[in-house]
């Protein structure tokens, strides 16, 4: 009996060495090429760029507040299943604008204004300016924001899905956070942004371990971008195993095989 414990711990000491590899923890560390106290230069964020089919809400305000209320779209009352039995239950949501294929909204008085193409501000901007420019509304004050903002995060992650986000900035390394990170087979040199863009797909290949990340035109998302971390070899090959070496023959013997010199091995060791 002391010999079988013998062999298990030894085998127990293998194991734990081989998980000590620093290759391993070459593979899975982010940015390491980073030094600390290192100050790095931000990239330019240039804001989400509205496309056609986006949905966007628009807020016009002013001194004059009924002046203002003509450019402004009615606000709707939805309920959830749990407020349906509620007397006066609900919440409240603007009416958002939804870009067309041509990329124009129709705004009201103004008519149809081409939004392809520009960030939230330069949005504000043109309208206060047409309406200033119109003598509509001098002292407009214009608030722009996104309605559909999503991305989704795919492949070796904890928790892979479609996220809604607040606000218009989020970058790689924060959709992989709300994803609850790579999994311990996911390649950290090869994560894929899919963008889709100006009626063109794009692919971008980021490598986390570098921080040439920060360079990329893909650090910072933009919606509906797919954040997909491609798999190891090792997963792979753990996915084609389990597929079609658990259903072969093969694999059965091959364990009753092991189980019978184990057997042997254990009534050899106890006789002696």
């Amino acid at each position: 009996m002391k010999k079988i414990v013998c062999i298990l711990s030894l085998a127990a000491a293998v194991l734990s060495l081989a998980s000590c590899d620093p290759q391993t923890y070459k593979k899975i560390n982010y940015l390491q090429d980073i030094q600390s106290d290192t100050t790095m230069r931000m990239p330019v964020n240039k804001g989400i760029i509205i496309q056609p089919q986006d949905q966007i809400s628009i807020i016009v305000g002013s001194m004059d507040s009924k002046l203002a209320a003509q450019f402004n779209l009615s606000v709707s009352t939805f309920m959830t299943g749990a407020e349906l039995s509620m007397v006066g239950g609900g919440n409240q949501r603007i009416t958002g604008y939804t870009v067309d294929n041509d990329g124009f909204i129709n705004f009201p008085a103004l008519g149809k204004i081409h939004v392809a193409g520009l960030n939230r501000w330069e949005l504000q901007e043109k309208i206060k300016e047409d309406l200033a420019d119109s003598g509509m509304l001098k002292d407009a004050i214009v608030t722009v924001e996104f309605l559909n903002f999503k991305i989704s995060v795919l492949g070796e992650v904890a928790s892979p899905g479609t996220y809604s986000i607040t606000g218009d900035k989020i970058t790689v390394l924060g959709a992989l956070s709300l994803a609850r990170d790579l999994t311990i087979y996911g390649q950290r040199e090869n994560v894929q942004v899919i963008r889709e863009q100006n009626g063109k797909r794009q692919v971008y290949v980021l490598d986390l371990t570098s921080s040439d990340l920060f360079n990329s035109p893909a650090y910072y998302l933009q919606q509906n971008d797919v954040v997909y971390v491609t798999p190891s070899k090792v997963r792979a090959g753990q996915g084609e195993i389990n597929e079609n070496y658990f259903k072969s023959g093969s694999f059965w013997i091959s364990l009753a095989s092991i189980s019978i010199t184990a057997a042997n091995l254990i009534i050899t060791l106890t006789r002696k």
